[in-house]
């Protein structure tokens, strides 16, 4: 076993700082030695900022002789393949976090702190890792839980307004909506005729409902979840404005939408079936390749519309975390790798291949624009956000199955949204008040 030397994250950077780590003089060959043959597995999601790392693998593999495994799991058994994976004390060295999972695995100690990571393996540390590039709003909540930061943004997500551009100036429109009332009111009638509809609201009955459908109408009305005492805030004027919109849209979209995935609301909308959709900006390579979309070339993207309380775009993504059950080269080796993969050196290539990095460089070149559409409003919606758009506390899980039955009946019709907050807000405190929220024994942080 090597013997490391421990040092503060404050003396790590001031090593660097001063030079004695010099950029020139690292390397990630050479950093990679001591950890030559190591393997470390990580569970990767079936999308495309997952392919675009893997198609690079290569090159990192080559340059270190570290092996990464990866394990590909569907989103929706991410979470409890990790889970049972930590409590039994399993393979995974690196953690791929959610923005909704992070309370969870920091307060249950499956991962290792970034400041204790550049502590144990100063040798490690890439002087160009420059944590201070990712965008500030992206770090905190993807990585980030209660003051500490413990992984690198990874595959990070917004909500954007794809709009078929050609659908609305057919019917007049020489842009997209600038609000949301604007698109009920406004685009809602003329867009919907002749099996065409103005919008698809993503909405099936999992994370899909709560955190797609469900929050995306809550937070621009001036609504939350919560309050500040963290008892339900689903009764307040602004949160139901924003569930009874929901329902009034629905005329202006699909039938069956409380069906559709993302994949459905994707496909409706590279189909021509629907004129405008909220999505992540991880769909954007589908929605402009000839291969999966029938309308790449009438697509344009915009920031998602503006409520009463302003622009509140959903936020999504992971972050990589070096696993506290890993050993010490396989610490070593995952840290390697979570630098290399969320690296600036990497993040354009990452981007051409169809993920979408966190790294503010990655953006300062004016002709990306032009390449990639979406660029302007994943700036623009990184700028200012709600990190705690989903609470990002260990009971979420817990929580997001209430939400995911309650809002569905709302959608439904089986209850009022009045009836359905009312459920949902009770059921949520009992959650809260079993796990010490209310007693002082935990903090009341999201």
């Amino acid at each position: 076993m090597k013997r490391r030397v421990l040092l503060s994250c404050a003396a790590t950077v001031a090593l660097i700082a001063s030079g004695a780590v010099a950029q020139s003089d690292w390397s990630l060959e050479e950093a990679a030695k001591p950890y030559a043959g190591t393997t470390v597995d990580v569970v990767f999601l079936l999308r495309p900022g997952y392919e675009a790392i893997e198609a690079m693998l290569p090159e990192f593999e080559e340059r270190t002789g570290i092996k990464v495994n990866i394990i590909k799991h569907p989103y929706e058994n991410a979470l409890g393949e990790q889970v049972r994976d930590f409590v039994a004390g399993g393979d995974l060295d690196i953690a791929l976090i959610d923005l909704v999972w992070i309370g969870n695995f920091a307060e249950n100690e499956w991962v290792v702190p970034i400041e204790q990571i550049q502590a144990d393996y100063p040798d490690l540390v890439d002087p160009d890792l420059d944590i201070d590039d990712f965008f500030p709003l992206v770090l905190n909540a993807f990585g980030g839980w209660n003051g500490t930061i413990y992984g690198l943004p990874f595959d990070n997500y917004s909500g954007l307004l794809f709009y078929n551009k050609c659908m609305l100036e057919e019917a007049g429109f020489d842009g997209p909506p600038e609000t949301w009332e604007e698109l009920k009111d406004t685009y809602g009638p003329a867009l919907t005729k002749d099996g065409k509809y103005a919008f698809a609201l993503q909405s099936k009955r999992n994370e899909t409902q709560s955190a797609d459908s469900f929050a995306r109408v809550l937070w621009p009305f001036g609504g939350s979840f919560l309050d500040e005492e963290f008892r339900s805030n689903l009764m307040s004027e602004e949160s139901q404005a924003g569930l009874k919109f929901r329902q009034d849209l629905m005329q202006y979209m699909p039938e069956g939408i409380v069906a559709y995935d993302h994949a459905e609301a994707v496909n409706g909308f590279a189909q021509g079936d629907v004129a405008m959709i909220t999505e992540w900006s991880a769909f954007y390579s589908t929605v402009v390749s000839p291969d999966t979309s029938a309308v790449a070339d009438c697509v344009e993207i915009a920031p998602e519309p503006k409520g009463p309380a302003g622009r509140k775009p959903a936020l999504g993504g992971f972050s990589l975390a070096v696993a506290s059950q890993a050993d010490e080269d396989e610490k070593g080796a995952a840290w390697l790798f979570i630098q290399w993969a969320t690296s600036k050196e990497n993040a354009g290539e990452y981007l051409e291949r169809g993920g979408v990095p966190a790294r503010q460089s990655a953006y300062e070149d004016p002709a990306l624009a032009e390449t990639y559409k979406f660029v302007p409003a994943l700036v623009e919606s990184w700028q200012e956000g709600v990190p705690e758009f989903r609470p990002r506390f260990a009971e979420w899980p817990e929580i997001t199955e209430i939400v995911q039955e309650w809002g569905t009946k709302m959608m439904l019709g089986e209850v009022t949204t009045e009836e359905g907050a009312q459920e949902i807000g009770t059921r949520m405190e009992e959650v809260l008040e079993n796990a010490g929220y209310y007693s002082g024994d935990k903090t009341l942080a999201q």
